[in-house]
């Protein structure tokens, strides 16, 4: 087992339509606005920028995101990821009817932060845990925002 190679999956329900879930997903820069965790972001082009992300735990993570997949039909948003953390992640957003919508998040990255590297058999559990709270939080802010625009 590669102890510096995570998968994450979250699945977040959401009452605003699809459509507009995807739009507030597509807007990588608007992310500090409603996700505590995402510290920063600058775009460096039309499909490329640097996010420097924080949860609870005392470490940032700084990765240059580009765009893989956009495709508004089917509801995907897939970005390579290079930096701290390299591998991918992709939105999949899906309509739930009158419900709102299914925001399927997929990540696949291998750390490369050297003090993650170097905790990553004893302090995984941790590590995971941190994410978690850190999508959880996510969702939260997400709903609001889009309850407020």
């Amino acid at each position: 087992m590669d102890w510096n190679h995570y998968r994450f999956r979250s699945l977040w329900t959401l009452s605003a339509p699809a459509a507009t879930v995807y739009g507030a997903l597509e807007r990588i820069e608007d992310y500090p606005l409603w996700w505590p965790q995402v510290r920063e972001v600058t775009r460096l082009d039309d499909t490329s920028g640097i996010v420097t992300i924080r949860s609870l735990l005392p470490y940032d993570l700084t990765s240059t995101v580009r765009e893989g997949r956009r495709d508004r039909e089917t509801g995907v948003l897939e970005a390579g990821l290079s930096g701290d953390i390299d591998g991918w992640a992709r939105w999949t957003v899906t309509g739930l009817g009158a419900h709102g919508c299914l925001a399927h998040y997929e990540q696949e990255v291998d750390v490369r932060k050297r003090l993650l590297r170097l905790l990553a058999v004893p302090a995984r559990p941790v590590f995971r845990a941190n994410h978690a709270m850190m999508m959880r939080a996510g969702r939260r802010g997400l709903a609001a925002y889009l309850e407020a625009v």
